[in-house]
């Protein structure tokens, strides 16, 4: 019996990193992006071939939609030569980058990056990778807990990320004839190098936020990854359209 096949963007690290692993420990097969860190992409996908999967990267910048023709030209490459297979199974659009900065401050550029990376592309992406899931696949989509709750310094992120769920619910509506289930997983704060490392790094912003949080601690990027992989492998095929959120029940 083969194997399922996840793609997974942003998968060199933190919690791109973790879901590609927890896929793994699962039985999926994984293909990561990466941005630039083609070393740290190596090392994922080296371990997680050491748990059993196959693996693949290939770089994309999934702020520059002028690359989507090409990359899924060598998705589809990839496919065949590793798997014998034209589509894969699993979706995970995680790839992004935090931006801090008042509302008063944000600039033009900063903005259009959230947005670029955020929104236009994982709309553009997804539309291009159609082709390629299979029927009865999945896609979930990567928000934040910042488009409930609100922080100073976050309004372009998290108007993107805001955003990208309107996004999930009409996916969802338009790809169920094909039984496709889109759901969004919305991380509270999570110890990565996302904003510069700050909520790992800094101890003062950890405890804070571990003091707003129900379970009385800052999230791990395993307890994203976990999720993701719980909402994908097994009988979840009936979960669609919705956010969950993933933060240890921060600021409630």
């Amino acid at each position: 019996m083969s194997r399922n096949i996840a793609l997974v963007t942003g998968g060199s690290r933190g919690i791109g990193r973790s879901t590609a692993v927890k896929l793994a420990e699962n039985g999926v097969d994984v293909i990561l992006t990466y941005l630039s860190r083609a070393d740290d992409a190596g090392a994922v996908v080296a371990e997680l071939e050491r748990l059993g999967a196959r693996a693949a990267a290939i770089q994309l910048d999934t702020g520059d939609s002028s690359q989507f023709a090409s990359f899924a030209d060598r998705l589809s490459e990839t496919l065949g030569t590793v798997w014998g297979r034209q589509r894969f199974d699993y979706l995970v659009n995680n790839a992004g980058v935090g931006a801090y900065s008042a509302f008063a401050e944000t600039s033009e550029e900063t903005f259009d990056r959230m947005m670029d990376i955020h929104i236009k592309g994982v709309f553009f992406l997804t539309q291009r990778l159609l082709s390629l899931i299979e029927d009865g696949g999945s896609i979930v989509n990567i928000s934040t807990g910042l488009t409930r709750f609100s922080f100073p310094g976050y309004s372009a992120y998290a108007a993107a990320k805001g955003a990208i769920e309107v996004l999930t619910r009409y996916l969802a509506l338009e790809l169920g004839t094909r039984r496709i289930t889109v759901n969004t997983i919305a991380p509270g704060a999570i110890e990565t190098d996302f904003g510069g490392g700050a909520v790992r790094d800094n101890a003062e912003l950890n405890r804070s936020i571990a003091s707003a949080t129900a379970l009385g601690r800052v999230g791990l990027p395993d307890d994203v990854g976990n999720a993701i992989a719980s909402l994908l492998v097994g009988s979840n095929n009936w979960v669609t359209a919705q956010r969950i959120e993933v933060s240890g029940g921060q600021t409630i």
